[in-house]
């Protein structure tokens, strides 16, 4: 039994007529009547009836047309489901994300993907860098965005954000109101830092500036978010080195100074494995740089591909 015999059995009964369903099916009447003889030998009943004047269905050909139907209609969806899958409209992505990634890159990012692959599932996770880079080498995300400088064997990095990074000071603090201020002012403050186990490369890369202006930050406490050091930061006297889209959402109690020195950015990376990547994955990341490089540059932050 074939599909081609289904097809012609439910052409007849549809139609109930050979001519009519031999056009139908674009096949010649002979060809048509060998499939019907052909499928019965394979049921083993007779399905149809037919004289010189008409056709019509017996009772076991009755039965056998709804499941016939319903055979053609599974087997046309299968076809669909993996078209859809090759095509990556369907599926799943578990992907991961730094906070400060929450502002401007993964909501929009994540917007305009479901409007083009409403069939995806997305699971949209909040991440440390360091515990998306361990996720994603034990195959528990599929893509992260993580804060640089990282690195990570059996994971490929893609820098599609860069923001400066920027001193931020209570309100209330005695250099606030320091209009030239520059980082070696604040080498006798409390520093309050995103920590080092959470993202290693951005902690030390914030040692290596201002050990560049000569001294080693007196770190008063380590966080695990760089909202809670804003937080911090507001509720007392001591300095933080942020990016500047952190404190763009949370300014009230603190001061906000540009950090003149032309290392002084961040940069968020798209991370995925090391690996021939899935058609789901490279749609995903696809999407992320052609955003990422039509964004006006007039923006508060600049986002860049390589």
């Amino acid at each position: 039994m074939e599909l081609k015999h289904l097809q012609s059995f439910i052409a007849v009964a549809e139609q109930l007529s050979f001519v009519r369903a031999a056009q139908r099916l674009h096949i010649s009447q002979p060809a048509l009547t060998a499939h019907i003889q052909q499928l019965e030998e394979s049921v083993g009943a007779q399905l149809l009836l037919r004289n010189k004047r008409s056709v019509r269905l017996t009772e076991a050909g009755a039965d056998f047309l709804e499941a016939a139907r319903d055979i053609l209609h599974r087997v046309k969806r299968a076809v669909d489901q993996a078209q859809e899958s090759a095509r990556g409209e369907t599926g799943r992505l578990r992907i991961g994300f730094v906070s400060s990634a929450a502002l401007e890159i993964v909501p929009p990012l994540a917007v305009a993907y479901r409007k083009r692959f409403p069939g995806v599932q997305l699971d949209l996770m909040n991440w440390r860098t360091s515990d998306q880079l361990r996720q994603l080498a034990d195959k528990e995300l599929d893509i992260g965005f993580a804060r640089m400088p990282a690195q990570h064997k059996g994971l490929s990095f893609a820098r599609i954000h860069r923001e400066p990074l920027v001193m931020v000071l209570s309100k209330q603090h005695p250099l606030a109101r320091k209009k030239d201020l520059h980082l070696a002012d604040l080498r006798d403050q409390h520093f309050i830092l995103y920590g080092r186990r959470w993202a290693p490369g951005f902690f030390d890369q914030i040692l290596d500036l201002c050990q560049q202006q000569g001294f080693t930050p007196n770190i008063l406490q380590e966080t695990a978010e760089m909202y809670t050091a804003v937080a911090i930061v507001a509720a007392g006297l001591d300095v933080s080195i942020l990016p500047r889209s952190v404190v763009a959402a949370q300014r009230r109690g603190i001061v906000v100074r540009e950090l003149k020195y032309r290392e002084a950015f961040s940069e968020i990376a798209i991370v995925t494995r090391d690996e021939p990547a899935s058609v789901l994955v490279r749609n995903f990341v696809k999407l992320a740089k052609s955003m990422a490089k039509t964004k006006p540059e007039a923006t508060a932050m600049r986002l860049l591909t390589r």
